[in-house]
């Protein structure tokens, strides 16, 4: 009779775990401190960056970067590894200068806006315009700025947040339309950036449907400084050569992975990060480190046993230059039941808060996060988690959304510059973002409470 109870007891050890069980594998406090000794995300890291380098969307480059991922995921053990395509516009760089002309004549470091105009092989040359700021253009007449080069200020400055980026990006966002509308025959905007080196931040800009495309380019913070002294002396004349091309629609896509949920009614959890970049650097802090940094937490837990709701990693294409890889996304699954979606799109450096949108029966869930991250130096905000361009879409049908915010004192150094590499990744902060980002998975993945969707108004 022993002999039974004893047998019994061991076929039962090998059966599938219960859903107790396997909330107890995933003790987020242990799997939070396991991962504070990652090596996957750093090695995710490091050979997109090394093997793949740059990937500016709807390239070659991006499609090698997409069969890379593939292998890379399903290596790591993930299921349901695929592709998703989708096609969108392409636009590629050509050639770049700009000088002084006159008794002070030197050349000036810029770099063409995404989606940039072309001044045509032969240039164009100008006298400047100067606006200190978005506003001083908005408020100017047409006869101030037509036939002329605009050149358009800012005064950023670092912050924990990087909330600035938002209102002074608007200089790079609007600017060349409002200038173009004006009748400007180019437009150079002080770098959107915090650092004092000789390399432009590109990024995109975007045209209304009446308004035809102008040069736009933005200087490197040093050239502005420069040319703005020069503009404190008197008139400037400037040539500019800057020769991007428009070459049609192309492919791009989503990679996406999975770590499958003992529950298909418990809904699915949504994170991820950018795949593709810009193509001044290698795209270390943007992307490469976000897509590691989630993809290894999403490991943590798919190592430890099954969790209750699907985690589903996707490595999103083509949203430096407009966020089509998460529009993709949302057509392509919006009849399935997503529950949370959140994004790493902001760095490297330590998390030090979170943040939350989520549904009233849900709540409870922020309370054990704010538990399991303090340890980890993480506080809870006192805003609203509000995600990111790529899972914006999904976010923006009823999704809930957690926010894991990294510092920004960095960031817009090296945000979207040459200087974007793999050097400015600091190891022991990478892990500390896999830590927080293992103990949420930990947490939300097989939370007892139901996670409705957020009806409009509603959430916290």
């Amino acid at each position: 009779m022993t002999k039974r109870i004893l047998l019994a007891a061991v076929a039962a050890l090998a059966l599938p775990l219960p859903a107790l069980a396997q909330g107890a594998a995933h003790d987020p406090a242990a799997l939070r401190d396991a991962a504070l000794k990652d090596d996957f995300a750093w090695e995710i890291t490091e050979g997109l960056t090394t093997e793949i380098g740059q990937r500016l969307a709807a390239t070659e480059a991006e499609t090698r970067a997409r069969a890379w991922a593939v292998k890379k995921l399903t290596a790591l053990g993930f299921r349901n590894v695929r592709i998703e395509t989708f096609r969108m516009p392409l636009w590629v760089r050509g050639a770049e200068t700009a000088e002084v002309v006159g008794p002070s004549a030197q050349k000036l470091v810029l770099a063409a806006l995404g989606n940039s105009g072309s001044t045509g092989p032969k240039g164009v040359e100008a006298d400047i315009a100067f606006f200190p700021t978005l506003a001083d253009l908005q408020a100017a007449p047409a006869e101030a700025v037509k036939g002329r080069i605009v050149y358009i200020g800012n005064t950023m400055t670092p912050t924990q947040d990087g909330s600035q980026y938002g209102y002074f990006g608007g200089a790079r966002r609007a600017g060349p339309n409002l200038a173009a509308s004006k009748g400007a025959v180019a437009v150079l905007i002080r770098s959107i950036g915090t650092d004092h080196h000789r390399n432009p931040h590109t990024g995109v800009t975007n045209w209304a449907k009446d308004v035809k495309p102008i040069a736009a380019a933005a200087l490197s913070l040093p050239d502005a400084d420069q040319l703005e002294r020069l503009l404190r002396r008197g008139p400037v004349r400037l040539r500019l050569l800057v020769t991007p091309e428009f070459k049609g629609e192309a492919e791009s896509g989503n990679v996406i992975a999975e770590v499958p949920g003992s529950d298909p009614s418990a809904g699915i959890i949504v994170v991820g990060g950018h795949l593709d970049s810009w193509d001044l650097g290698t795209g270390a802090i943007d992307d490469a480190a976000g897509v590691a940094i989630t993809t290894a937490a999403a490991k943590r837990i798919m190592d430890a046993g099954q969790p209750k709701r699907t985690i589903r990693v996707v490595w999103f294409g083509a949203e430096e230059v407009g966020g089509f890889g998460g529009a993709a996304y949302a057509k392509a699954h919006a009849n399935e039941r997503h529950v949370l979606a959140q994004e790493s799109d902001f760095g490297a450096d330590r998390v030090w808060k979170f943040e939350v949108n989520l549904p009233e029966g849900a709540k409870p869930i922020a309370d054990r996060l704010a538990t399991v991250l303090a340890p980890l130096g993480i506080s809870r905000g006192r805003g609203t988690a509000h995600g990111g361009t790529d899972v914006g879409p999904i976010i923006n049908t009823g999704v809930g959304v957690i926010d894991l915010s990294q510092s920004g004192l960095r960031y817009f150094d090296y945000h979207h510059t040459p200087d974007d590499t793999l050097d400015k990744i600091d190891p022991e902060q990478l892990r500390q973002n896999v830590a927080a980002w293992t103990a949420m998975l930990a947490v939300t993945a097989n939370a007892p409470e139901d996670i409705g969707p957020i009806a409009k108004g509603g959430g916290e």
